[in-house]
């Protein structure tokens, strides 16, 4: 499962925007930052826009993290 490596609200912050000049400005909607709030990933466009505003790789904002469940369907399978 995808997880996201830093708080992106923060990182956005940091680089000057706030979560009303992100929906005042229309660069992202009320439903894209309660993503960001609770973790949710959002789709390749946002993800595509987010390296453009804080100036980085997919990898410095994601990180890839083994599902327990589906770790244990595959050990089932095996045996």
């Amino acid at each position: 499962m995808l997880k996201y490596k830093i708080d992106v609200k923060q990182a956005l912050k940091d680089k000057g925007y706030t979560t009303y000049s992100l929906r005042q400005k229309k660069i992202m909607g009320e439903s894209t930052i309660q993503k960001f709030r609770t973790g949710e990933m959002v789709s390749y466009e946002v993800l595509n826009q987010l390296c453009r505003m804080l100036s980085c790789q997919p990898g410095d904002l994601l990180m890839y993290v083994p599902d327990q469940t589906n770790l244990d369907d595959s050990d089932q399978r095996k045996a």
